[in-house]
């Protein structure tokens, strides 16, 4: 079943339907936003001009941002299309370096991504993911346990397979298998449709590969002279994190959306009810690809969280890995076959955005631009940061309402945010850190994220309503937030990531 749906659902952005495909009225608040868009410029052109703390290259930069960011909120224009066109404006005028851009689809984290989902498609095509599905879903008693036993294979899943669309995809099967099995229980079933895409989202903070923000945040940090992230410092900072929204999320979604009726019926799953719709065997031993498949990537994870003992870079172990899940006569798929499910519009559109990204720090844009929005915190005195990463976690968490993709997000933010810590008084990758893991949540819109968007309609069956959505994100939001302003003020410092720098 995995590998059906794996190579014929959408598993990537690339594989989605892209926002666009028709011509439409401009809206009366897109209309709006486009004449202060085009203020801005001006403004912008005008201080750079008369020598008012912004120079011609910031000024640019800035310009070709704010005309992105519109792009990205108002138009039908694809994603992948506006960060490109961004990145090559750039270039056009000078203020990008030709090479910087072309370097940037040769960054390590291209590498990385693209080798982890050669590994990812390999792993799918087995049925591994499939087995331990069935193996932990069989075992739950009642509505809550499945909810839970669901919310920690999905929490697994994070290490196995990047980004969160295709996370969706190789899991899509299992809810409609389950989806099935309760066809006499609606409530149940809109409780799991609802839990699938909100443990995903929430639970991709836990790996350093969970989505291509991350990648994007650690780069942004790099430019800026900050050591950035690797996969084990990411794992030990979000991990923990992840765990904890991911199950205080689930047990939310148990009780917004079934009755104590519900909960209190019995509940049991044989295997032969999900065996019935699924090709490949998920009982007994485990067969030669999946025992080969499960050691990989045992492996290659290992490697990665000892980065610092041995020292080989997470893209040159995850190269290796798609070598031997790829190797004739040996590994489970052919190369040609898993590049052909390697989703390279995201990966263009993280180069990109890294370009531009790295664009707005090194131009001095970032640092204008932080000074002009956020400096007024400075009124605050000695709270001053304390303000400042409440500010930053509730901004990043309603970011989604405006700008749906979470990359997107992160090329926006973080340089702001790594350009005002210092002045501030607080540690950048931290506050960077904490901006990240709060924009991950992005629950509120089917639109908001494409593995609510692949829940939300099956078969031509919807599984919830947008009320649905609105109700969960009216408790889950806060919830959100205030959990990760906790991690950011107790957590995390313990674990040596520590938010505040000393005066």
């Amino acid at each position: 079943m995995s590998q059906v749906y794996y190579s014929s659902a959408p598993q990537s952005p690339e594989h989605l339907p892209e926002r666009g495909g028709g011509r439409r009225v401009l809206r009366p608040s897109a209309a709006i936003a486009l004449l202060v868009a085009v203020a801005i410029m001006v403004a912008l052109t005008i201080n750079s001009v008369n020598g008012w703390g912004l120079d011609g290259h910031a000024a640019v930069t800035l310009c070709v941002f704010v005309a992105a960011i519109w792009f990205w909120i108002f138009s039908t224009v694809e994603d992948t299309y506006v960060a490109l066109g961004a990145a090559v404006a750039l270039v056009i005028s000078g203020t990008l370096p030709t090479e910087r851009l072309f370097a940037a689809l040769g960054e390590d984290s291209i590498w990385l991504l693209m080798a982890a989902f050669v590994i990812a498609s390999a792993v799918a095509s087995t049925g591994l993911a499939a087995r331990g599905a069935a193996f932990i879903i069989s075992g739950a008693r009642s509505v809550r346990q499945l909810a839970h036993l669901s919310c920690l294979g999905l929490v697994v899943t994070a290490f196995a397979i990047p980004a969160t669309s295709g996370r969706a995809a190789l899991v899509l099967p299992i809810f409609l298998t389950l989806r099935k099995v309760f066809k006499d229980r609606p409530a149940v079933v809109k409780m799991l449709a609802v839990l699938f895409p909100t443990v995903i989202l929430l639970s991709a903070v836990g790996s350093f590969l969970g989505a291509g923000a991350h990648l994007i945040t650690s780069q942004i940090l790099q430019s800026a002279g900050h050591p950035g992230f690797d996969f084990a410092s990411w794992l030990l900072l979000g991990l923990p994190l992840a765990l904890a929204s991911s199950f205080m999320a689930t047990e939310l979604v148990v009780r917004l959306f079934t009755s104590p009726n519900d909960r209190a019926e019995p509940l049991k799953v044989q295997l032969n009810q999900l065996q019935e719709d699924n090709k490949q065997r998920i009982t007994g031993p485990l067969d030669l690809d999946e025992q080969r498949s499960l050691l990989l990537l045992a492996a290659v994870v290992a490697l990665w969280c000892t980065e610092p003992i041995h020292g080989l870079d997470p893209a040159l172990v995850a190269l290796m890995g798609a070598l031997v899940v790829s190797l004739p006569s040996y590994g489970s798929i052919t190369l040609a076959a898993a590049l052909k499910k390697v989703p390279w519009s995201m990966l263009i559109f993280m180069a990109a955005t890294l370009a531009l990204g790295s664009s707005l720090v090194t131009t001095g844009a970032a640092d204008w631009l932080a000074t002009s929005i956020l400096g007024p915190v400075a009124v605050f005195g000695a709270a001053k940061p304390y303000v400042f990463v409440v500010l930053v976690v509730l901004a990043s968490t309603a970011a989604h309402l405006v700008i749906q993709s979470r990359s997107a997000r992160s090329a926006v933010l973080i340089p702001m945010v790594v350009a005002s810590a210092a002045p501030m008084g607080v540690d950048a990758m931290a506050v960077a850190f904490a901006s990240t893991a709060a924009a991950g949540f992005c629950h509120t819109l089917t639109s908001s994220a494409k593995p609510v968007a692949i829940f939300a309609e099956s078969d031509g069956r919807p599984n919830y309503e947008p009320a649905d959505l609105l109700r969960l994100s009216a408790w889950l939001a806060p919830l959100s937030a205030v959990l990760v302003l906790l991690f950011s003020f107790f957590l995390w410092p313990l674990l040596g990531l520590p938010l505040f720098t000393a005066p």
